[in-house]
């Protein structure tokens, strides 16, 4: 199995929008689940198909000024309003590092938004840190997870250093399932309590929530391609992110 690379790169995903990890991999999700969160992260899929260790976190770092340097550059000269960090690792993983590598982009003209399930709390020191930076935290949360009140906490708390944003993964459940049931009462909790961005839940016919008829799934196209989705909203925006009003809930530029 092959392990990423630690040179840091930009890179475009396929919805459009440019991405800097830094760090690659997801050992706490993995450790949880062998598929990622929910049994169909796209990222531990990703990883599989190209034949990388997801469940071994890599660091990555600029290779010299020079390299940061041209990142800078690049980034700066992007019509996009925002850079994202979180796509194939979760950056709580290791904060330190991750505040290091926002630190070290202190010159780029636009917004940071970092998506993370907190697998690790930022110390104080940290969120001090963050209070200088033009970052917009998004804490990924979803009616079935277990630790959801510890994720909710983290959000209220970084309220107070940088932009923080709740971002809830939803889903379409069959409320005719006793656990489906149980799991609507609570996403109508979160979204009647919280101003939350609603994210689509991508999935396949094997996940275990659609097999135990927890969840009813919808057969959709996504950049052009056939996918399975479940979501609570018909209306929540499902595509490219340059034309997503919501914008991972970042305001500044």
């Amino acid at each position: 199995m092959r392990s990423y690379s630690k040179k840091i790169t930009l890179t475009e995903n396929g919805r459009g929008v440019w991405t800097i990890d830094p760090i690659m991999g997801c050992s706490s999700g993995v450790k949880l689940d062998k598929k990622g969160c929910f049994s169909d992260c796209y990222a531990a899929r990703n990883a599989r198909i190209y034949g990388y260790n997801f469940s071994n976190n890599v660091l990555r770092f600029f290779e010299n000024d020079k390299h940061k340097d041209s990142i800078i550059r690049k980034i700066n000269k992007l019509k996009f309003p925002f850079i994202r960090m979180g796509n194939s690792g979760d950056p709580s993983e290791n904060w330190e590092h991750t505040i290091y590598i926002l630190e070290s982009l202190k010159e780029i003209n636009k917004q940071v938004v970092i998506i993370t399930r907190h697998w690790n709390k930022l110390n104080l020191s940290q969120l001090k840190r963050l209070n200088n930076l033009n970052v917009c935290i998004n804490t990924s949360i979803s009616p079935i997870d277990k630790n959801i009140h510890v994720n909710i906490e983290q959000y209220e708390l970084l309220k107070k250093y940088c932009e923080s944003v709740l971002r809830c993964v939803s889903f379409d459940f069959n409320t005719k399932n006793n656990e489906g049931m149980k799991y609507s009462m609570v996403q109508d909790w979160i979204f009647n309590t919280y101003d939350v961005l609603d994210t689509v839940f991508r999935c396949s016919k094997s996940n275990d929530l659609y097999k135990k008829g927890i969840i009813n799934i919808k057969e959709t196209k996504f950049l052009s391609k056939n996918c399975f989705v479940s979501k609570k909203n018909k209306k929540t925006y499902f595509g490219n992110c340059v034309n997503c009003i919501d914008k991972c809930g970042m305001t500044k530029t």
